[in-house]
């Protein structure tokens, strides 16, 4: 069933009305009419099962028939900061990361990073991240469309004391054969709470960027023996949290 994101706003009562881009798709590109049953979001977690009441070329009309809570949101909030890479990387991992359940995309210009973004191309380029993450949600039957933003590296800093946990990405943890730190702070996360993952780009972090972090109580951790490319640690890090938060814990439950 096609899903589509809406404002909170949009749900004021039992009728929504319909964008103009949804319109279009809905009589357009799916061929469809009145009668035509889908879900609306409203981007807090709640989905609204609607059928379409009217569809003229530009405007149009759903009627709400039931709400629920989603379930397919992640226990925490996780955030990821993420090292600008090169090329297109970070494109495909904000769309990805999306459907692994990811809440906030920050992304910044570590010591090592090779690519430099102009701040005036910045909102461009944010605006259509955000886009790829939105129909990274509605694909991945996500019920919260997550933000990205561009930050500065003190701003990062400074947004660490909002989280109840920090993990840092560190590949000298991985070749000193360290293996247990991130999963036993997965272990002691509690659902609602709040987590925040910064990996790196090509080059890995600096010693002083990690020293700067641990001093404030982030902890850096090996994604298991092997080092991995800066499109995939993030991948690997949301992946390891479902498993540790979703599907080991109902397994646990069963």
């Amino acid at each position: 069933m096609q899903r589509y994101f809406l404002t909170p706003e949009a749900f004021k009562g039992d009728t929504v009305t319909l964008p103009s881009d949804i319109v279009h798709h809905i009589g357009t590109v799916l061929r469809q009419g009145p009668g035509y049953e889908m879900v609306l979001l409203d981007g807090t977690g709640i989905e609204y099962a609607c059928e379409v009441t009217s569809l003229e070329k530009k405007s149009g009309e759903a009627k709400v028939m039931s709400s629920r809570q989603s379930t397919t949101e992640l226990p925490i909030e996780v955030t990821l900061a993420y090292a600008l890479p090169k090329g297109d990387k970070v494109e495909l991992v904000a769309q990805k990361a999306t459907e692994l359940g990811v809440h906030h995309l920050l992304l910044f210009e570590s010591t090592r990073s090779i690519a430099k973004w102009d701040g005036k191309k910045a909102p461009k380029k944010v605006e259509r991240i955000q886009k790829i993450m939105q129909e990274a949600a509605e694909q991945s039957y996500r019920a919260v469309v997550p933000t990205c933003s561009y930050i500065s590296p003190k701003e990062l800093h400074q947004k660490m004391y909002a989280y109840d946990a920090v993990i840092i990405a560190y590949e000298e943890s991985a070749k000193e054969g360290e293996q247990s730190a991130f999963a036993k702070l997965l272990s002691q996360l509690k659902a609602k709470q709040r987590l925040l993952v910064i990996t790196g780009p090509e080059g890995g972090f600096d010693s002083t960027e990690i020293s700067h972090w641990t001093q404030e109580g982030a902890v850096a951790c090996a994604f298991g023996p092997r080092i991995l490319r800066s499109e995939t640690a993030p991948l690997y890090a949301l992946s390891a949290i479902s498993f540790a938060l979703e599907l080991n814990e109902r397994h646990e439950n069963g």
